[in-house]
């Protein structure tokens, strides 16, 4: 029996086309909801996600205010910048897109948003409500792999969580929302001795860590659910061959762009040891920009109440 692919375009869909009606509501009785975004500098990656954040906007009617300040910005300048919009009563929710330039102190820059305003769901006030489990945004892509696995049906109460990275914006996060839900969580990073033998242990294994195909077959427990959150860019061509022997589709890709994506378990491996997957790409991805307009919409209908 095959592995079930975790469609996150699908997941995506159905949370977009269920908040097209608050978001409907909302402009019909006081006002479209408002997310600024803020985006510093010319990073191309970066540039890539602002495009996608800001299409979603458009397509459901959500005001975008999109702010580009130059790469040299001083933190001085930047916090101005947040300053007033916090003070926008039309701005909902406020992403400023990480990484900052070396020169910007980024803890002040997320401090200094409001967190009635936090649509990325990262201010200390707002991690502090994830702690308690209390209402606030969370961040969206841990959340979004939450409300996949509850759609697809897949049982968490119970079941043994390993959660491989310990960043602020998925692992720590992601491993709280598990254990709200009544996992068992066992956090792994670089420094974890035997990561393999750990790894076996899940039942729902996500892979967090951004290291390309770190987790090779060895790492996965046969019938575990695997959730990949890696989206790693190999540009080598020996790597490439390495890891996408059996799959002449992305082999072909790869000829074709000198680059292909790949996330941080192994394709193969994960495809047909696991239970259920997410693909990379079009696995967590969608998730994250689901999340977030959910978090403005809530914080609108919040702020507008």
């Amino acid at each position: 029996m095959s592995a079930l692919i975790l469609d996150g375009r699908k997941i995506n869909e159905q949370i977009l086309a269920e908040l097209k009606p608050r978001i409907d509501s909302l402009t019909r009785n006081r006002r479209a909801p408002g997310l600024a975004v803020v985006l510093v500098g010319d990073n191309p990656a970066s540039e890539i996600y602002v495009r996608s954040k800001v299409k979603a906007c458009q397509d459901l009617g959500i005001r975008g205010f999109q702010q580009t300040p130059p790469a040299s910005i001083t933190t001085a300048e930047l916090l101005e910048l947040i300053e007033s919009l916090n003070r926008n009563e039309d701005v909902d929710g406020i992403l400023v897109q990480m990484p900052l330039p070396k020169q910007v102190d980024a803890p002040r820059i997320l401090l200094a948003v409001d967190p009635a305003k936090d649509a990325d769901g990262f201010h200390p006030l707002n991690v502090g409500n994830l702690v308690t489990n209390r209402p606030a945004p969370r961040p969206c892509t841990p959340a979004g792999i939450m409300q996949m696995l509850k759609r697809y049906g897949i049982r968490v109460e119970g079941k043994r969580a390993v959660v491989v990275g310990r960043s602020d914006i998925v692992g720590k996060p992601m491993a709280l929302l598990l254990l709200h839900e009544n996992a068992t969580v066992t956090i792994c990073h670089s420094k974890t001795p035997d990561l393999a033998s750990e790894c076996r242990r899940a039942d729902i294994l996500i892979a967090a860590i951004g290291r390309p195909a770190l987790l090779t077959r060895d790492f996965i427990h046969p019938g575990a659910v695997v959730v990949d959150v890696g989206m790693n860019r190999i540009t080598d061509e020996t790597e490439a061959n390495r890891i996408f022997a059996h799959d002449e589709k992305r082999l072909a890709a790869f000829a074709k762009n000198g680059r292909v994506l790949v996330g941080d378990v192994d394709p193969r491996a994960m495809a047909e040891i696991s239970s259920a997957y997410t693909p990379v790409p079009g696995g967590v991805g969608p998730l994250t920009i689901a999340m977030l307009m959910s978090n403005t919409v809530s914080l609108a209908e919040q702020h507008l109440a």
